[in-house]
Order: structure tokens, then C-alpha cells, then sequence
């Protein structure tokens, strides 16, 4: 059976709702599975830069920390339930230790912007950089990812200088529109990887599927394939980790609209 770790960090978001991330969080806790489920505490304050560029560092590095320690408590694989995307740094960063995973990026934004880039300065939007040994020191990846282990699906939005990280380090992006399951098993196979870490913001979904996120962007993917993908994926690859985050919902009474929809999803990941 899976672990679940469900870490409520909202500090690496730059929207307007971003503790909002925090009634996401707890509310999908509240249908896990108590006796493989684990909260990882998180700083009640914003926390400052630090002359970084990147907003509430401090905290961000609190979290990673917490995080690395409730991993190395775990004896399955773990789905990591945030809060933001800056939660997928601890996890990936643990999970690709061994050198021997994929990562599948399936998110409407690449997150590869850094500090200098980024026009937020918000954590969110870096997290994948950071994985690939970039960005500032204090966040970049302890086991960074060789670009060749990570495929982006589903990205539908991003700046220039992502796309030049993009095209200078030849990721491999699949799109809403062009995307098959045989095409994701065929990239992520070539990754030359067993296992495969599926991240998952839940904006790459239709927002026709899903109301609670804060970065919707049209023409997504719809929740029954999202499912179907990730079934086929898992009949191909062990699974290292995943992460379900950006479930920020109006209000904590809101939240109840999605929750079939995001559980269906998480559902696929620990079958």
C-alpha cells in the first residue's frame, strides 16, 4: 500500500488564494486513509527571501527539510499531496536518489524559470529547474535530474526563457493535443529509467474537470484520460512517487466539487 504525505505548503505560490492550498490539502487528507497517511507540518509564517530573489525561502527550506525526514520514514512508495509545487522538491529529490527514474512532469506551466527569470520571484514556478541542479544553491537539487530523465505533458503556458531551457537542454514535451499513452511510455522510456515519478498540478486539467485551482488555463486534459494515462504508465514502470498538488479551492466548503475528481486521480496512483 501507498504512504500518504500530505504536505500543505503554500508559500512558493505567488496567487492571491494561495493559502487557499492549505483547505486543499486538508480537505483531500480528510478522505486518505489514516493508518498510510502523514502531515508534514508546515510554517505558520511566510518566511523571507533571504536576498535570494525567490519569495519566503526560508520557509520553502523549512519544508523541504520536514519533508526529507518524514521520507526517510517511509517504507512504500510515497504520494506526496500538496500545497504548491514546491512540494514535488523534496519528494522528487528523494525519490531519484538512485539515478534510476523518470520524472513525468504533467503540469499546465514547466516550472523551469529560476530567479533571475521568473517575473514572481514565486517557488512554484522554478521547482523543476531547481530539480535539475539549477537555480540558487539553497534549492537546487541534492540528486539533480540529467534532462534526459524528465517528460513534460500537458504544458500549455510559459515564458521565453523557459522555452529556451526547453529547446537548450532538448527536454521532451508531449501536448495536450499530440499526446497517446504509447507516446508517453515510448518517452519515458527512452529516459532509460525503471521506475517513473509522476507529478501532477491538477491546472493541466480541463477547467471544464476541476474549479479549485488557481492558474486554470484553457484546452486541458480531461480527468479520464488524466486516469487512463496514469494507468497505463503504472502497467509500465514501478512507481518511485508521485505528487497531486495546486488544489486551492474557493472556500474549505467548495472544495467538496472536486474531490471525486482528484481522488479518481490519486486512486490510479495507488492501485
Amino acid at each position: 500500500m501507498a504512504t500518504f504525505m500530505v504536505v500543505p505548503s503554500w508559500q512558493g505560490s505567488g496567487s492571491s488564494r494561495a493559502m487557499r492550498l492549505i483547505d486543499g490539502a486538508d480537505a483531500i487528507r480528510g478522505d486518505l486513509p489514516s493508518t498510510a497517511t502523514v502531515r508534514v507540518e508546515v510554517p505558520v509564517e511566510a518566511g523571507e527571501s533571504l536576498d535570494t530573489g525567490v519569495h519566503r525561502l526560508s520557509s520553502l527550506l523549512a519544508v523541504r527539510e520536514h519533508q526529507l525526514a518524514a521520507l526517510r520514514e517511509a517504507t512504500s512508495p510515497v504520494i506526496t499531496i500538496g500545497g504548491g509545487c514546491a512540494v514535488a522538491l523534496g519528494s522528487v529529490e528523494y525519490a531519484a536518489a538512485d539515478g534510476d527514474v523518470c520524472v513525468l512532469w504533467i503540469d499546465a506551466h514547466t516550472d523551469l524559470n529560476d530567479a533571475v527569470s521568473s517575473p514572481s520571484g514565486s517557488f512554484d514556478g522554478m521547482v523543476l529547474r531547481s530539480l535539475l541542479g539549477e537555480g540558487i544553491p539553497e534549492l537546487a537539487s541534492t540528486a539533480p535530474l540529467d534532462p534526459s530523465q524528465v517528460v513534460i505533458l500537458g504544458a500549455r503556458s510559459m515564458d521565453d526563457a523557459e522555452q529556451v531551457v526547453i529547446e537548450e537542454r532538448s527536454i521532451r514535451m508531449l501536448s495536450v493535443d499530440d499526446w497517446t499513452p504509447e507516446s508517453v511510455i515510448e518517452a519515458v522510456s527512452a529516459s532509460g529509467a525503471s521506475k517513473v515519478f509522476i507529478h501532477i498540478d491538477l491546472d493541466v486539467l480541463d477547467p471544464a474537470d476541476i474549479a479549485g485551482t488557481s492558474w486554470a488555463e484553457p484546452f486541458g486534459l480531461p480527468a479520464a484520460h488524466l486516469v487512463d494515462l496514469i494507468g497505463a504508465v503504472r502497467g509500465s514502470f514501478e512507481l518511485a512517487g508521485a505528487t497531486i498538488c495546486g488544489f486551492a479551492p474557493s472556500s474549505p466548503e467548495r472544495a467538496v466539487d472536486d474531490l471525486p475528481t482528484i481522488l479518481r486521480i490519486i486512486g490510479a496512483l495507488a492501485r
